[in-house]
């Protein structure tokens, strides 16, 4: 579970309802069911006319990537490659076929069965950057409808406050409730700026980092793969792919460390 996301949802709301009511204002005046109607509804339809079904049919998936996903550790993927290096080395390239099964990500099993296989180092790099393109673009499009709906949601919370102002100036009799009514239509304005601002445009970012770690993962993966086919020593393997990574995300805990250092000694 992303905490921050959640989080940060939680706060955004409790913040800005907070200020209302410090201000004097009534929470239960912010509620308007026509309003929502108007701008959720309406921006939903808005993307279901821009947005193909096949991929709003992976809203739900997108949506669990921003709130539940975790990124892999970059150390840890290091450490597997660093290991199949070794035996790589030790047992020779076919002796990694063993091992093939054993992986969960599919990018990895498949460079590393490529390996295997023997194919042309050159070959094998084009291959996993075209599955990586292709992976990167996916992502890219999730992020994309939640930046269309960032975009929508204002606007139509401004159509929503249009139709309540014609409303209201269509009943001009009764001048005491003209105040009210006027407040109730800007609450439309209030919904579309509001969760294009705290909710759509944050997630979508939130997806575009989520991208970003995980083609920094399959970069890793594809450096790895080809050095452990070029016969690379696991150590310098090591050093080379943390270079991926910033200074300070380059090192584990103390004990982790004496743990791989301990493994690489003995098996390099």
């Amino acid at each position: 579970m992303d905490i921050t996301t959640i989080l940060g949802l939680i706060l955004g709301v409790g913040f800005l309802g907070g200020a209302f009511v410090m201000e004097g204002g009534h929470i239960t005046s912010l509620f308007q069911i026509t309003a929502a109607m108007i701008v959720f509804g309406g921006t939903f339809a808005a993307l279901m006319v821009s947005t193909p079904m096949e991929q709003l049919k992976q809203i739900p998936k997108i949506l669990k990537i921003a709130f539940t996903h975790k990124s892999r550790d970059p150390l840890e993927v290091i450490d597997e490659l660093v290991i199949l290096a070794t035996i790589a080395r030790r047992e020779g390239i076919l002796a990694l076929e063993e091992k093939i099964d054993t992986y969960d990500d599919e990018f990895f099993k498949n460079g590393v069965r490529l390996v295997v296989d023997g194919v042309d180092p050159e070959l094998v790099r084009s291959i996993m950057e075209t599955e990586l393109s292709f992976i990167e673009e996916r992502h890219n499009k999730g992020a994309q409808i939640f930046e269309q709906m960032g975009g929508f949601a204002p606007t139509m919370g401004i159509i929503g406050t249009v139709m309540g102002l014609v409303h209201v100036l269509s009943n001009l009799e009764d001048a005491a409730k003209l105040g009210p009514a006027i407040a109730l239509a800007f609450i439309a304005t209030l919904y579309g700026v509001a969760s294009a601002n705290l909710a759509w445009l944050p997630i979508a970012n939130k997806l575009k980092v989520r991208s970003k770690q995980e083609v920094l993962i399959r970069e890793l993966m594809i450096e790895g793969i080809l050095s452990i086919q070029a016969g690379e020593n696991p150590n310098i393997l090591a050093q080379k792919l943390k270079v991926f990574l910033a200074p300070t995300s380059r090192t584990k805990n103390e004990a982790a460390e004496r743990e791989v250092g301990g493994t690489n000694v003995e098996t390099a």
